[in-house]
């Protein structure tokens, strides 16, 4: 079938709408009207050509929603007419990953959604019989996209696919990384670096989880009201600080009964390997937990005095926020509808495919928090 795709022809080039061809769903697979899709920096990363597994030419995208066209031989839990939403981290519960309940990083497909195609190892998007690779097993940027059914989350029908799309990235691994990765409780002290879009659901996921004090902490001084607008309780510039960042975090953590100081949980949105550091050295000592969800450029390297860990600081990373995608994506959906988490006020621009290179620029710019297109 022909399908309209934004496709990824080479690196640091605008993506160029095309018409592509789309092959149907073979065994265990499954076509995908998509609905509506997000703008993630994680696209930006790969079409910037930084990501040493980026592919090209691709049809890109993992932020998506939409409802099932076609099932193909042996789909079980999925039928035509479902409510989906797409998930770059499957989730099969038979892989050794899976069945360990240890971690959400499903092994089943992982080999070959590395080296953009199905799990049998070719790809369903062609242009002029020329193959284009699938982006992350999800390829949002077309309005039908072929996933295998593992990869895919059954969701309820009342849901918008403009709004809920989000869940696909951003919001599930900002409020994932507070209730999975660091299983914040309720009172405690934390600090977020970043208020993009990440950072501000890991603040709303924060306030969700009765934390007492939430520091955000960002250059740009517009990110105070959006902060705010989320459950943030403190704010501090970086570039408005007098002296050291890390020691005045620590200082605002104080207490007349812990003059220690340091936050029980941080959180690292940037992708800045000297602001992770920062992370961990605001922790308490003895028990604070920094988490990395910022995905740094190719190369980079972590560093701290092994003083940090010996003294009880703990260093974690999280993917799509520890979440098990069929079982939890659905359930995030829900706090959606029932009002317990926000994703309106995010969803600051949306566009039709046409305008998907506007997205991204505005994405760069700094002037949206998330952009959606709409198909």
């Amino acid at each position: 079938m022909k399908v309209r795709a934004a496709v990824a022809f080479e690196a640091a080039k605008p993506l160029e709408i095309a018409e592509v061809d789309l092959e149907g769903p073979r065994e265990g697979e499954v076509l995908v009207e998509i609905k509506a899709t997000g703008i993630c920096h994680t696209d930006e990363f790969t079409l910037s050509g930084a990501d040493p597994e980026g592919l090209f030419p691709a049809v890109l995208g993992h932020e998506g929603a939409g409802v099932v066209a076609e099932v193909g031989p042996g789909v079980k839990s999925l039928k035509t007419g479902d409510h989906v939403i797409p998930l770059y981290t499957p989730e099969c519960r038979e892989c050794p990953s899976c069945l360990s309940r240890k971690t959400n990083l499903c092994t089943a497909i992982r080999a070959t959604q590395g080296q953009g195609v199905m799990p049998d190892g070719t790809s369903r998007f062609s242009l002029d019989g020329r193959k284009l690779h699938h982006y992350m097993g999800t390829s949002t940027f077309a309005n039908y996209t072929v996933l295998p059914e593992i990869a895919l989350a059954k969701i309820r029908e009342d849901a918008p696919f403009d709004k809920v799309c989000y869940i696909g990235c951003g919001v599930t691994t900002g409020i994932g990384a507070v209730v999975n990765t660091a299983k914040v409780e309720p009172g405690a002290k934390c600090v977020v670096f970043g208020l993009g879009g990440i950072g501000l659901n890991v603040i709303q996921g924060l306030r969700l989880v009765g934390a007492d004090m939430i520091i955000g902490v960002d250059i740009n001084p517009a990110k105070r009201e959006w902060g705010e607008r989320f459950g943030m309780t403190h704010f501090v510039n970086p570039d408005e600080v007098d002296g050291d960042l890390v020691a005045h975090l620590v200082n605002m953590t104080k207490t007349p009964a812990d003059q220690i100081g340091g936050a029980d949980y941080t959180f690292d949105c940037t992708g800045n390997v000297a602001v992770m550091r920062q992370a961990l050295e605001a922790c308490h000592r003895g028990w604070g937990q920094s988490i990395i969800i910022g995905v740094a450029p190719a190369g980079a390297e972590i560093s701290t005095r092994p003083f940090q860990l010996v003294t009880g600081r703990v260093w974690k990373g999280t993917a799509f926020g520890g979440a098990r995608g069929r079982t939890d994506v659905p359930r995030i959906v829900d706090w959606y509808m029932e009002g317990k988490i926000e994703i309106d006020p995010m969803i600051t621009h949306t566009m039709g495919l046409e305008r998907i290179n506007e997205g991204f620029e505005l994405m760069n710019q700094g002037k949206s928090i998330r952009s959606v297109v709409v198909y």
